[in-house]
């Protein structure tokens, strides 16, 4: 049986459409069971936008682009992090893995195929926490031969997991107090760009809702890996200021996967050329310097 892929929608009603219509393309669409979960508006600023968004999903199910499709729609406005949460969890206790989208990420023909596969060959191997459908736009040593590399980081653009990778995390992040001030936790958490040990604290401070950063840090204290793509299966299109969490970039601007040919799955060993490639996906050592030095300029002048 086929993974279930559970997309989760808000306000952008134009994202949302690409998104599906890409996902219908894919050739396993009508072998897969779809559930979407859309949120309710936060507030005035974004009713018309859900509303749109629900007429277009509405109209779904009598299209037959895939094998099932079910709408849950929330009363009230919980956020992406309790959505993504809560949906997953919903869903993997009953299919026991499971394929996830956000509303602007548009995948490849293969996607499916791909997603589908990689749960198959890792699902007994206890060093690969996830899988990811996103790649970054990182140089690929030449004489790198495999389809896909390892990483520290899990990736939300595009992901999938198994059961009992997901029922380990604990939400409430419940050792952070001994985490915080450990300069040596916190590099190794940085392994996956320079960001996450901050970006932990920032969700911790309530600064930020984030499930993923979450999410990799347990990733991190299992020591597990994520599976990634050499070439892209998802293309990321909010990153145009539309999203609640997103600037506008290009940044993270790939090509799609286009060839006929299945990804080969296999277990490569870290590539520390990959691996510092990608960290750098995150700020260099050197921006981080800047970062440290404005701060301590700001503490220096009481600003």
């Amino acid at each position: 049986m086929l993974a279930p892929v559970v997309i989760f929608v808000y306000a952008r009603p134009e994202h949302t459409k690409r998104t599906i219509e890409a996902l219908a393309q894919n050739y396993l669409a009508k072998e897969t069971e779809v559930f979407i979960y859309s949120d309710a508006a936060k507030g005035e600023k974004t009713v018309d936008k859900v509303r749109m968004v629900r007429e277009y999903i509405d109209s779904l199910p009598q299209k037959n682009l895939f094998k099932s499709i079910k709408i849950i729609k929330s009363q009230s406005n919980k956020g992406l992090a309790n959505s993504v949460i809560s949906g997953v969890s919903e869903i993997i206790d009953k299919y026991g893995r499971v394929i996830v989208l956000e509303d602007d990420l548009v995948s490849s023909r293969d996607f499916l195929q791909y997603m589908n596969d990689a749960l198959n060959f890792y699902e007994k191997d206890y060093d690969i926490w996830s899988i990811s459908g996103y790649t970054f736009n990182i140089d690929i040593p030449k004489d790198y031969k495999s389809d896909v590399y390892l990483s520290y980081r899990g990736c939300s653009w595009g992901w999938a997991t198994w059961k009992d990778r997901w029922e380990k995390v604990d939400w409430d992040v419940s050792d952070y107090n001994q985490f915080k001030n450990d300069k040596r936790a916190r590099k190794m958490f940085n392994r996956g760009g320079r960001d996450m040990a901050n970006m932990l604290d920032l969700q911790m401070e309530g600064k930020i809702d984030s499930w993923a950063i979450r999410w990799c840090y347990t990733q991190y204290k299992l020591g597990m890996l994520t599976v990634y793509p050499v070439v892209s299966r998802i293309k990321n299109i909010g990153l145009d200021g539309s999203g609640t969490h997103s600037g506008i970039t290009s940044k993270y601007d790939v090509v799609l996967n286009n060839s006929s040919q299945k990804c080969r799955f296999d277990k490569p060993h870290l590539d520390e050329r990959i691996l510092k490639a990608f960290r750098d996906q995150f700020g260099t050592r050197y921006d981080y310097f800047l970062i440290g030095m404005k701060r301590t300029i700001k503490k220096l002048l009481g600003m």
